[in-house]
């Protein structure tokens, strides 16, 4: 199990992304936008630099929804790889069997 601390500061950070995920988008938008004048540009740039840092969505961890575990995580169960085989072994996903040969 992860530290609580960190699942939730991960959780912070989607919230804040989510929040401030319009805005972000318009100001990216004026900032590569060829037909503003550079001085509008840059504004939008000094404007995208004061969100709180933690807004943007790279800073986003992918966890395990069960554990909260940060590393060696499927995209596709949203679990880590220790969930998944214990879920699998007790036979809740439909269709995965433990291999053998």
């Amino acid at each position: 199990m992860a530290k609580k601390s960190a699942v939730e500061r991960d959780l912070k950070r989607t919230r804040l992304a989510q929040k401030y995920a319009a805005k972000r988008t318009q100001l990216k938008a004026q900032a590569k936008d060829e037909s503003l004048s550079p001085e509008e540009r840059f504004t939008a740039r000094i404007k995208l630099a004061q969100l709180p840092r933690n807004s943007a969505p790279v800073r986003q961890r992918l966890r395990c929804q069960l554990s909260g575990r940060p590393r060696g995580n499927y995209r596709k169960f949203k679990i880590s790889r220790i969930a998944l085989r214990d879920l699998a072994l007790s036979g809740q996903i439909p269709g995965m069997v433990k291999s053998s040969w």
